[in-house]
């Protein structure tokens, strides 16, 4: 499905410039690692909410913010929306002792159920540091083991297109770009009181009916640049608070 975007986004790490990449601009990138031991798999939904929270975690964190140790290039990966409204960022799997070396880094490490995801401040493209770089993006697949709840009253959801098929680390990333753009629409108060309840915040598959009134209720929609899985210009999640809804 095509649409009209609200941001442009890039899932995907690459170590070349992009056909699309402003000429002597530096490329950032935000690297997720979610952690898949062997016999313990994360729950899919678990691991799309986990990813979603720790981007949202990222960007409230003090050192990411006025004079802290990540602000200047959280900064410089920001304004990408800017420039071309691309958002930047992969989704890589570790266990055992790679999954503790990459912990080792400079980082920040959400829970959320059965998910343990650690994500990390953006560096450029070629700066991606070897611990990282060297993780799998492939073969993030999960599955959850049971129905999922009915949604809280006024609880924030990241929808994600019935009629995509992503796997699981592709689906992490969008639902990360899909909490990015509700973070930017929320006012200053706004931001606060989603701080305030931990980020609360679920992921659900829209039926067909559901997405249609979606793109067309003026909420933030993430439309892929379509370097992997899917296909250019297509719509992955639309980000529904409730604060914007009002």
């Amino acid at each position: 499905m095509l649409c009209r975007p609200t941001w442009w986004s890039s899932s995907i790490a690459a170590t070349r410039l992009p056909d699309w990449q402003t000429p002597g601009v530096t490329e950032y990138v935000l690297t997720l690692v979610v952690r898949v031991e062997k016999g313990e798999r994360p729950g899919q939904t678990d691991a799309l909410e986990a990813a979603g929270r720790a981007v949202l975690v990222m960007l409230a964190d003090e050192r990411s913010v006025g004079e802290g140790e990540w602000a200047g290039a959280m900064r410089a990966w920001q304004d990408v929306r800017i420039r071309d409204a691309r958002i930047r960022k992969v989704v890589r799997r570790g266990r055992g002792a790679e999954w503790r070396r990459a912990a080792a880094l400079p980082g920040i490490t959400v829970t959320w159920g059965t998910a343990v995801v650690r994500v990390f401040p953006p560096v450029p493209l070629d700066a991606v540091p070897k611990e990282l770089a060297k993780l799998q993006v492939s073969g993030t697949d999960f599955e959850d083991p049971e129905e999922l709840p009915a949604l809280a009253p006024d609880m924030p959801v990241l929808w994600i297109n019935p009629e995509l098929e992503m796997s699981s680390g592709k689906a992490m990333a969008q639902c990360g770009h899909g909490a990015q753009l509700a973070w930017w629409a929320l006012s200053a108060a706004g931001r606060k009181e989603w701080a305030a309840a931990d980020f609360a915040l679920a992921v659900r598959t829209a039926t067909p009916a559901k997405w249609k009134e979606l793109l067309t209720s003026g909420l933030p929609v993430v439309q892929d640049a379509g370097f992997t899985e899917v296909a250019p210009g297509s719509c992955t999640v639309v980000a529904d608070h409730p604060l914007l809804r009002r």
